[in-house]
């Protein structure tokens, strides 16, 4: 009988064949919508060598583009760059530069 590990250990992140954590969903979620488009243009009456032209180019783009992403992000990289994304490049300050030198640690003084 065969013997599969299950348990990678505690705080370890899912890995199938090199794809890590969210890239492992982009992959599942990308088939997954290549499998759903084909079935709908063949039930549409689209040529069915047009249909499998796409769908195999299709998994093979979105094959190809994850494991790339996967080795250039790496395993928090889409992560990181959603968060540089929304990081503010520089700091607006319109406030006149006295009222920042008062003194506010008791205000009940005048």
């Amino acid at each position: 009988m065969s013997n599969y590990n299950i348990n990678k250990g505690i705080g370890r992140t899912v890995e199938f064949k090199g794809l890590k954590a969210q890239y492992l969903f982009l992959f599942a979620g990308g088939l997954l919508g290549v499998l759903i488009l084909v079935m709908v243009m063949y039930i549409a009456s689209v040529n069915s060598y047009f249909c499998l032209l796409f769908g195999a180019g299709g998994a093979s783009l979105i094959i190809w583009k994850t494991f790339s992403m996967n080795s250039k992000y790496g395993e928090h990289g889409l992560m990181k760059l959603g968060a540089k994304k929304r990081h503010p490049r520089y700091i607006i300050c319109r406030k006149r530069v006295p009222r920042y030198l008062k003194n506010t640690s008791n205000p009940s003084q005048p």
